[in-house]
């Protein structure tokens, strides 16, 4: 990955971009993505009010973690999330200034695609974050995507399978990692749970993401499906390094 993508899908299931999706349907109006924890305690040092958001234990000068059960609980309503992950924001800060950057996951998969759709896009590079680019989760999304995307309607379970299987999963169920609810798991493998897309851009110099309705009147699929590639090498393969975190894209051609 160069910077030079056109589209680009960014996928955390576990847990970055499930969780992104509750704080929006909990009333957050826009996420902005910090590239490390002094990042985002420096966003907040400009802006008090807004809420910080990290991966793992909670700790001082954050107010919330990076878990969508815990978010499921909060009222965010009108307030502005800063969040920090480990791969999920990385990732998203690498295609920011793609001409359209999208953040995914399970849960908003549906909108995802009919975003794409309703946009036009002929070709489509998804950035799997978790594990450098390996989680068995955010493979098994983009597969899921990648079925929908090409105008078949497929069957959620196998990859919903790969996902509840995955490394990630068992270390949520296991406590093995920090801020972790027992409900995490489950509301990650919740297909289709929001009407929302979740749009990247820059706004003040910032990366913010921002809820995207899609069209209520728009046709499932396209008459000619859209083409989710890996730029100059086929397959899903291509590996390319960020500043903090390897990510892959997994691609079709």
């Amino acid at each position: 990955m160069d910077g030079t993508e056109q589209v680009a899908v960014v996928i955390d299931v576990m847990r970055a971009f499930t969780t992104a999706a509750w704080a929006f349907h909990r009333g957050a109006t826009k996420i902005v993505l910090a590239a490390d924890q002094d990042e985002a305690l420096a966003i907040k040092a400009r802006h008090p009010t807004w809420l910080a958001l990290k991966d793992g234990a909670l700790v001082s000068g954050f107010d919330l973690v990076n878990s969508p059960g815990q978010i499921r609980e909060a009222d965010l309503t009108g307030h502005t999330v800063i969040q920090k992950t480990t791969a999920g924001t990385v990732g998203a800060l690498a295609v920011v200034e793609a001409e359209l950057a999208l953040c995914a996951s399970f849960a908003v998969a549906g909108a995802t695609a009919q975003a794409l759709a309703d946009a036009g896009a002929d070709s489509v590079t998804f950035v799997a974050t978790g594990e450098d680019g390996h989680a068995a989760e955010d493979l098994a999304c983009a597969d899921y995507l990648h079925g929908l995307l090409t105008g078949n309607r497929p069957d959620p379970a196998p990859c919903l399978h790969r996902a509840r299987t995955s490394p990630a999963a068992a270390d949520l169920r296991a406590g093995r990692r920090h801020g972790a609810h027992p409900a995490d798991v489950e509301l990650c493998l919740e297909v289709d749970r929001f009407d929302f897309a979740m749009k990247l851009g820059l706004e003040d110099e910032m990366a913010v993401l921002r809820p995207l309705r899609t069209r209520p009147d728009a046709k499932n699929g396209r008459e000619t499906a859209i083409r989710p590639h890996c730029p100059n090498q086929p397959g899903w393969n291509q590996r390319f390094g960020i500043e903090t975190c390897p990510v892959s894209s997994r691609g079709f051609l």
